[in-house]
């Protein structure tokens, strides 16, 4: 008797250009540099991401003719400092392929895992915990750092990292509690070598262990009574693919090995069509500089996108944990160094949540009373990144503003003291124990396409007019609005005395009223890095100093302190780029705000830290002709 045929295997319908990659398609691009580069076995891919189309690809989309996908690749071919940059269309070719020598790519796991192997086998750095009395090397808890560039003799043609030290007398003990003060070890990543052990001297290690699991903390409260969220009839979202609608917003979401979660192709309907407002919007870099000088923590300034990869140390995320509400979760496809497809799952969360009041007015000539509860839709990541955790929040809201919020938690890093000393650059947060002060400077890279791609950007500030004829009374408040025409013009910092805000206008497209639409950046109260300029931070966290930048759209500037900042010397991104002055008025503009904290320690931030937070705020300013929630429909208890 005949057997049937197989049927043939479907083949997957062709990708949006925007949708995240599939595993087929991270194997399908690995196997064609393979094939066509004849890359060594022990080759490694430090970075495997979707290469996004140029902007006119995606918002000139014809059905049925999506662009072939392709995906770019950071190869590192063997232990020396050389990259290879590569894109590979999966229509089956390599149509990309940049050697870079003299460059290092963000840490690799393997490595940094060799590296923690690598020092514990090392004789100087046994004698060194000897010293310590510490024999049972498996208590030690080793954590490669990013090293930096210092101009020493360790980092030529080299990727290093600086391994500092932590005491764990149980596993389950809070390893920060109990740094071994003075000791470094240098290891050069792709060789897999210890380089050099230094000793600055004997520190005791701190008496306590830090603990702060629920096991180690006493007795819980028992008076918090359930809080219960629910949406009997589901959420209001709608999600196809990455594709989300709500409320008349709708984007797509992804999440790329370093940069994170990201938002693309936002948009708000607006009497039948879906105007643009940011064609993509994702934290581009974070430093986190350390102000204690000496020579166990003013090296440290981890660049934790660059150096790491927020995608790559994204958590997956718990309901009822991490999420609360009616979830949904994106999972993420990535790969590892070696070149194969895994998923995260939950990477990425997303839910509605009650914000309180929307708007309200009580008519005491009318006798009326109208009020409206204010929703909005989180969509947000967590990652965890050595010793911090960022978690990224993103927020629509009914009114058409949007908002980024960054919470930071996790446990700092310390530095033991000596008996009876007091740290000049940190704060003490327990017996024999200090955190020194630092920042958290992140910069976000927003593609503005408000109501179109020409837009100009204006620095408003609310002042006081003088006193005069024209003032009587001393009370007159002007808005000023000046455009920045330039680079170098669009280098600003905020000012919270002037209510300082920027706001993207299109001058082609009027509202209503007659005056051009636009959207507003609100920025916190933030901080601007603290090192000096000339410094090696400084110089490599150029993007820090300001914390406006405004760039024409060019595809090939993405990140804020350039591609590759791992022991880069500095310059680049950010201040390269600008330097060239190009104008930016009436045109497709990008806008990088930097925001963040400036951390002086508490000792309520021991042994794990309550929540900071820091961010911004997108609103429209004239984009609408009036509220634009004025028919978000009352709550039954308001009716």
């Amino acid at each position: 008797m005949t057997q049937p045929e197989a049927a043939a295997p479907v083949a997957p319908a062709p990708a949006h250009p925007l949708a995240m990659l599939r595993p087929d398609e991270i194997e399908r691009a690995v196997a064609i540099v393979r094939a066509e580069r004849s890359l060594p076995e022990a080759a490694r891919f430090a970075y495997i991401g979707l290469d996004e189309p140029v902007k006119d690809a995606v918002t000139q989309l014809v059905d049925g003719a999506f662009p072939p996908r392709r995906v770019r690749l950071v190869i590192v071919p063997g232990p020396t400092a050389h990259v290879i940059e590569a894109v590979v269309s999966l229509d089956g070719s390599v149509t990309s392929w940049l050697e870079c020598p003299e460059t290092r790519p963000a840490l690799l796991f393997e490595e940094s895992m060799h590296a923690i192997r690598a020092v514990k086998d090392n004789a100087d750095w046994q004698a060194a915990m000897r010293l310590r009395g510490i024999t049972d090397f498996a208590k030690v808890q080793v954590d490669p750092w990013p090293s930096g560039n210092f101009g020493v003799a360790h980092e030529d043609d080299r990727r290093i990292s600086r391994c500092i030290f932590y005491y764990r007398e149980d596993p389950t003990d809070n390893g920060y509690a109990r740094p071994i003060e003075g000791v470094i070890a240098f290891v050069d990543h792709g060789r897999q070598e210890v380089l050099e052990v230094v000793d600055y001297g004997v520190v005791p290690i701190p008496p306590e262990r830090g603990n702060y699991r629920g096991d180690s903390v006493g007795p819980a409260r028992t008076d918090l009574k359930p809080l219960t969220i629910t949406q009997p009839e589901g959420p209001s979202f709608t999600v196809d693919g990455n594709l989300v609608e709500w409320q008349r917003w709708s984007f797509r979401v992804s999440m790329d090995p370093y940069e994170g979660l990201v938002l693309h192709t936002i948009g708000y309907e607006d009497g039948g069509r879906v105007r643009p407002i940011l064609h993509r919007a994702a934290v581009s870099e974070m430093v986190v500089p350390y102000g204690d000088p000496g020579p166990m923590h003013g090296w440290k300034n981890a660049f934790d996108i660059g150096e790491w990869g927020l995608g790559r140390m994204a958590n997956s995320l718990t309901l009822g944990c991490d999420c609360v509400g009616e979830i949904h979760y994106f999972d993420v496809n990535f790969a590892t160094e070696g070149g194969v497809p895994y998923t995260l799952a939950h990477a990425i969360c997303m839910h509605e949540e009650d914000y309180g009041i929307l708007w309200k007015h009580v008519d005491m000539q009318g006798g009326t009373t109208e009020v409206r509860r204010s929703r909005r839709l989180v969509v947000s990541s967590i990652a965890t990144v050595g010793n911090y955790e960022y978690g990224f929040y993103w927020y629509f809201y009914l009114d058409g503003s949007m908002q980024l919020e960054v919470k930071l938690t996790g446990i700092m890093s310390t530095m033991a003291l000596a008996p009876g000393e007091r740290p000049t650059n940190g704060s003490i947060v327990a017996p024999q124990l200090a955190a020194p002060y630092h920042q958290h400077l992140f910069n976000v890279r927003l593609d503005f396409d408000v109501d179109g791609p020409r837009n100009t950007v204006y620095e408003v500030d609310a002042v006081a007019a003088p006193a005069g004829p024209d003032n009587p009374l001393g009370n007159t408040i002007l808005s000023v609005a000046t455009p920045l025409r330039t680079e170098l013009e669009a280098q600003r910092v905020v000012d919270p005395l002037r209510s300082r805000i920027w706001k993207i206008v299109n001058p082609e497209v009027r509202n209503g009223l007659g005056e051009p639409v636009a959207y507003k950046l609100v920025p916190a109260s933030t901080p601007t890095l603290l090192a000096d300029p000339t410094s090696s931070v400084g110089r490599r966290a150029g993007f820090a100093t300001r914390n406006l930048w405004v760039t024409p759209y060019d595809r090939k500037e993405w990140r804020a302190a350039g591609d590759h900042p791992n022991q880069h010397a500095g310059g680049a991104g950010l201040p390269t780029w600008t330097a060239a002055n190009r104008p930016i008025e009436a045109t497709d503009v990008v806008v990088w705000h930097t925001f963040g904290v400036t951390h002086i320690p508490r000792p309520e931030d021991w042994p794990v830290m309550p929540v900071e937070y820091t961010g911004f705020q997108l609103v429209p300013v004239g984009f609408f002709d009036r509220n634009p929630a004025l028919d978000v429909s009352p709550s039954d208890h308001c009716t």
